[in-house]
Formats: C-alpha cells, sequence, structure tokens
C-alpha cells in the first residue's frame, strides 16, 4: 500500500472506491481556511465524496497534487483515499482538523 504525505493531508492507496461516495465536478482535496491555498489534484483523476465527507479519488494517469506553499509531488496510477491530519487541542478539550 502506497502513502503520500503533502502538508496536512495523508493520502493512501485503497482497493476500491465506496459505492455511496459519489463523484464530485472539482479536484480539490483540501481548501486552506487560514491562507486560502488549496490542495489540487491535476491531471486524469475523479475525485468522490463519500456521505461522511471523506475523499477518495481514481488517479488514471499522470496525476499530481499541487499546492502553493508544499509543492507538487507525482502519485502512482489507482485508487486514493484523502485523510486529513487531526490534531488535539488542549485548551478546548476538542480534537479538530488541522488548518493549512
Amino acid at each position: 500500500m502506497k502513502q503520500y504525505r503533502h502538508g496536512d493531508l495523508l493520502i493512501i492507496e485503497v482497493e476500491n472506491i465506496p459505492e455511496s461516495a459519489k463523484k464530485v465536478k472539482h479536484k480539490i482535496l483540501s481548501e486552506g481556511e487560514v491562507t486560502g491555498h488549496a490542495h489540487r489534484l491535476t491531471g486524469k483523476a475523479s475525485v468522490f465524496e463519500d456521505t461522511d465527507g471523506t475523499l477518495y479519488f481514481n488517479a488514471v494517469a499522470d496525476a499530481t497534487v499541487t499546492h502553493e506553499e508544499h509543492g507538487t509531488i507525482p502519485l502512482a496510477p489507482g485508487i486514493h483515499k484523502v485523510i486529513r491530519q487531526r490534531e488535539y487541542d488542549y485548551y478546548e478539550k476538542a480534537v479538530r482538523n488541522v488548518e493549512d
């Protein structure tokens, strides 16, 4: 199983996309809440969103992930799941997504 780290995202290779996931028109994997920058998928790939908000994508060929601050990484063809990095806020006693 291949894994990629890109800023606050972990991208892992998976066997399939859940049947409940629906294809979306955009190729943004995560929008930057602080900077306005986004992790974007480029190349021949389709993005799917599951009912819980989890993103998956099928990279056919020449797919990359880009971001203004993290550079570009090439991805192997296949099906991938996008996982947002999370952090624990000691003062609020809560777990939240890392904001880029």
